[in-house]
């Protein structure tokens, strides 16, 4: 898991790999939320890319609380954008991210066009 923040764009930059158990989940949250102290706009002003074309197909209790995270009004992205594998991670994120309006890409380059609008 890293975090790469650009504030002059508001853009946050997510990129997920292997499995995740429960705690993994609760570390992704604490450094999400490290990353969003580094950034200079208002509350769900920023944008958010999240490249998992490395993640495994995880537990449904992992999609459960990733789903609990992403449904979180307070840390929500003013536009979210996530570059999937086509696999089975690929409906695992649209059932977690359900709740929220999200982009689904193949490439980063198209994603990170699609989320900063250029």
């Amino acid at each position: 898991m890293s975090f790469d923040v650009d504030p002059q764009r508001d853009l946050v930059r997510i990129t997920l790999a292997g499995f995740f158990a429960p705690d993994d989940v609760a570390r992704f949250v604490a450094a999400r939320d490290a990353a969003h102290q580094q950034l200079r706009c208002g509350p769900n002003a920023h944008a958010t890319l999240v490249d998992m074309r490395a993640m495994q197909i995880q537990s449904q209790e992992t999609v459960t609380a990733f789903q609990q995270v992403l449904g979180d009004p307070r840390q929500a992205s003013r536009r979210l954008a996530f570059v999937v594998a086509r696999s089975l991670a690929r409906l695992q994120i649209r059932r977690a991210a359900s709740e929220r309006q999200a982009a689904y890409f193949t490439t980063v380059e198209e994603a990170e066009a699609w989320v900063t609008g250029r």
